[in-house]
């Protein structure tokens, strides 16, 4: 994969190990099409390499992913072809399937992936770090999902997988967030780390991998994936795409996009978030709240 040809990502393979990074910085790595595709196939070659034991995901600049990109679309030339545009429910859900179907690529390939999640990982950030095999983040990150609180449902629905039921209903049906270390204590993510301390804890891990055969990797890597999609994880991802593209039908979801179109994203997303203070949530404490939804010390 030719570097100059890249505009979203970077791709260098070194050592056994192939490095992709999110590089769209200026937009905190907020997930356009056009991104999810450049790493798609960056990770197909990675795949295909022999020489490649297994894949880093990472992000530039100061956050791993902010989310979905919600900036309007660029106009495309017209080229006399009908696209679909969103408009009806089949539209969207065809539209969300696309995203997820190259998210998915982290689920599909054959070699393992390990995602170095520092800054903010939220919303569609989460979506794509959930189909890395194994999550390690700074213990300062912020995680969750806070654009369920209006804007749709998850459409992918990896947080079961990981955390189980009750922790997922706490914070998808809320939208709070979580600290890095609290997304270790219930199973979010594998381990968290002192952000100074995160790129070694990967490289660490990275050069474990390359002392094994990829081909056992490999087997390995897709026994337990099988395993899981056994369990319906595969089935519950398209279910959950689906899902997306109806949530978007209700009113909340409808009158948010309008007052996004009309007032900005950030208006909208401070009039959203206001009535949940620090949108946090507590692991092993209980929540108490200041008169602003600030959790205090207990």
């Amino acid at each position: 994969m030719a570097p100059a040809t890249l505009k979203n990502i970077q791709y260098q393979v070194d050592g056994g190990k192939a490095r992709i990074t999110l590089n769209r910085p200026e937009k905190r790595n907020a997930l356009s099409i056009e991104l999810v595709e450049e790493m798609r196939d960056a990770l197909w070659e990675a795949d295909n390499d022999k020489s490649v034991h297994c894949i880093i995901l990472s992000g530039a600049g100061p956050c791993f992913c902010a989310g979905y990109d919600l900036t309007p679309e660029r106009i495309r030339e017209d080229d006399g072809v009908r696209r679909r545009e969103g408009r009806g429910i089949d539209d969207d859900a065809w539209n969300i399937e696309r995203f997820q179907r190259s998210l998915r690529t982290l689920w599909e390939i054959h070699k393992p992936t390990i995602a170095q999640i520092h800054g903010h990982c939220l919303a569609g950030g989460t979506d794509l770090a959930l189909y890395c095999d194994m999550l390690i983040c700074a213990d300062n990150v912020t995680f969750g999902f806070p654009a369920l609180r209006n804007m749709g449902a998850a459409p992918n629905q990896l947080w079961l997988y990981n955390c189980g039921p009750q922790w997922t209903k706490r914070l998808l049906l809320t939208g709070d967030t979580l600290t890095g270390s609290e997304a270790a204590q219930i199973g979010l993510v594998l381990k968290a780390v002192p952000e100074s301390l995160l790129e070694n804890e990967v490289e660490g891990l990275a050069d474990r991998l390359c002392h094994i055969d990829p081909e056992l990797l490999s087997v390995n890597k897709r026994s337990i994936n099988l395993g899981m999609e056994l369990m319906g994880a595969m089935t519950l991802q398209r279910l959950a795409a689906e899902n997306d593209a109806r949530a978007h039908t209700s009113r909340a979801a409808r009158d948010v996009f309008k007052k996004i179109a009309t007032d900005g994203l950030g208006a909208a997303l401070r009039e959203r978030d206001a009535p949940f203070g620090d949108g946090r949530a507590r692991v092993s404490e209980p929540e108490i709240r200041d008169e602003r939804g600030y959790l205090t010390e207990v």
